[in-house]
C-alpha cells in the first residue's frame, strides 16, 4: 500500500503479526481502510507492516477476531518524540528557561553610546538620557518612542541642534549634532611674564607688553622678562603680557644604573580556562584547578555573539596563563653610562616641553659601587623660561 503523507507528524508504528489467520487480517485491514504500508509476509505465518498511530488503536478488535498476535517493533514520529521529551522534565524545564532568559536578555538595553558630541560632555548627555528612561538594564518595551525621546532630549540639552535616538538590538545610540557656537576667547587677567629659573636669555619676543631684558642677559628666578605695565608714573595701563622668552639653564642630575639587568621571557607552557558569558556573569566550563606556574602572565580574550549588526549579551571568554621566567644579565660600565645619560636626556625633554634643546653635557663625577654605576652630570639646556605672574592693584615691577 502507498505510504501516507505526513506520517512522521502523525506518528507511525512498525508491527509484527504472528499466528492466526493473517490473510483474513490483511483483507479486513483493507476493507476498513486502515493505512498500512511496507507490508512483508513471511512463510504465511507471520508478516511485518507499518501503520499510522491512530489506525493502530483501531487494529485491536480486528486482530482479536483473527486470532493473531501483534508485537511492536519500532515507534517513530512526532507524538513519540513529545512523549520522550515530557519524560525528561528537567531537560524541558531547562530548555524553556534558556529560551525565556534569552528573550529577556535580548529585550534589555545593555549599552548606551553617545556619538557626535564635541563640546558637550558625554556624562551630561547620559544624565539627560537617564531622566528620560534610557540607561543600561532598562527594558526595551518600557522606553518611549524614538521620536519622542529625541524631542525631549533636544529640550533638555539647549546647546544641540538635533538629537537622534536609535535602538539596534540591545544597544541604544544617541547621535548629537551640536549647535554652532562662536569661539570664546579665554578671559585673561593682567600679568607679567617672569623667569621660572636662573638663566641666560638667548631669545626674547614680546607679542604684547614691554620687554625689560635683552638677549645674553643673565636673569634670576622670578625676575620680570616682559612687563604687563605700560606708560609712565602718572599714566599707567595694565595689560596681558604675551610672548616667548628662551634661555640657557643648567640642570644637574644624579644618575644610578644597575649593572645587572633582569629580563622576563615566556617558556611556552600555558594553561587555559574557558567560560560562557551571559551578561555580567561568566560560567566556567573547563580549565579548573590552580595554575601550576609560580610566575605567569594572564591574557584574556572575550568574544560576544553577534547576529547581523546586533551584539548579543552573551558569548564566550578564554583566559590563558602563560608561564614566565626571569633572566639576569650583567652589563658593562659603558653600557650603564649610555643608558643613564639617555634616560636623563629623555627626562629633560619630557619635563620642559616642545622646543627644548640639550646644548652640552658634562660628567662631573663617576664611580662604580655595589653593582651600580653612579654619575653626577651637568646639562646645559636651552628652553622656554617664561611663566605667568598675575598683576594685582598697585603692583609694580
Amino acid at each position: 500500500m502507498k505510504q501516507p503523507s505526513l506520517y512522521k507528524l502523525r506518528g507511525a508504528v512498525r508491527i509484527k503479526v504472528t499466528g492466526g489467520d493473517i490473510e483474513t487480517l490483511i483483507n479486513t485491514i483493507t476493507e476498513q481502510r486502515l493505512s498500512v504500508w511496507d507490508l512483508r509476509a513471511q512463510d504465511g505465518r507471520q508478516a511485518e507492516m507499518s501503520i499510522l498511530l491512530p489506525h493502530f488503536f483501531r487494529l485491536r478488535p480486528v486482530v482479536k477476531g483473527t486470532g493473531c498476535r501483534v508485537k511492536i517493533m519500532h515507534r517513530s514520529g512526532f507524538p513519540f518524540f513529545l512523549a520522550r521529551l515530557f519524560r525528561r522534565k528537567f531537560f524541558v524545564g531547562g530548555m524553556l528557561f534558556f529560551v525565556a532568559a534569552l528573550f529577556a536578555l535580548s529585550s534589555m538595553v545593555w549599552n548606551v553610546e553617545v556619538k557626535g558630541n564635541v563640546t558637550i560632555p558625554t556624562d551630561e548627555v547620559l544624565a539627560a538620557a537617564k531622566k528620560e528612561g534610557i540607561y543600561p538594564f532598562q527594558w526595551g518595551f518600557r522606553m518611549k518612542s524614538q521620536d519622542k525621546l529625541s524631542r525631549q532630549l533636544a529640550l533638555a540639552l539647549p546647546d544641540v541642534t538635533w538629537i537622534g535616538v536609535t535602538k539596534e538590538g540591545t544597544r541604544v545610540t544617541i547621535q548629537v549634532v551640536e549647535s554652532a557656537q562662536p569661539k570664546r576667547e579665554p578671559l585673561l587677567n593682567p600679568r607679567h611674564l617672569i623667569s621660572k629659573s636662573d638663566a641666560v636669555v638667548t631669545q626674547i619676543y614680546a607679542e604684547q607688553g614691554r620687554p625689560v631684558v635683552q638677549k645674553n642677559t643673565r636673569v634670576k628666578k622670578g625676575q620680570v622678562l616682559i612687563s604687563g605695565i605700560l606708560g609712565d608714573e602718572e599714566n599707567t595701563k595694565t595689560i596681558v603680557a604675551k610672548g616667548e622668552v628662551r634661555g640657557m639653564v643648567w640642570r644637574e642630575y644624579d644618575i644610578q644604573v644597575p649593572l645587572i639587568q633582569k629580563y622576563q621571557t615566556m617558556t611556552g607552557e600555558s594553561k587555559e580556562r574557558f567560560y560562557v558569558v551571559l551578561g555580567d556573569w561568566a560560567i566556567q566550563l573547563w580549565g579548573y584547578g590552580k595554575t601550576p606556574f609560580s610566575s605567569y602572565d594572564t591574557d584574556t580574550y572575550h568574544k560576544p555573539l553577534t547576529w547581523r549588526s546586533f551584539t548579543l549579551p552573551m558569548g564566550w571568554m578564554t583566559e590563558k596563563d602563560m608561564e614566565t621566567n626571569f633572566h639576569q644579565e650583567e652589563q658593562g660600565v659603558d653600557w650603564a653610562k649610555t643608558k643613564g645619560l639617555e634616560g636623563a636626556r629623555n627626562d629633560i625633554l619630557a619635563k620642559n616641553g616642545k622646543g627644548t634643546k640639550i646644548l652640552s653635557e658634562k660628567i662631573l663625577h663617576e664611580k662604580k659601587e655595589n653593582g651600580k654605576v653612579y654619575m653626577k652630570v651637568l646639562f646645559e639646556v636651552e628652553e622656554s623660561i617664561a611663566e605667568e605672574l598675575p598683576l594685582v592693584h598697585s603692583q609694580g615691577e
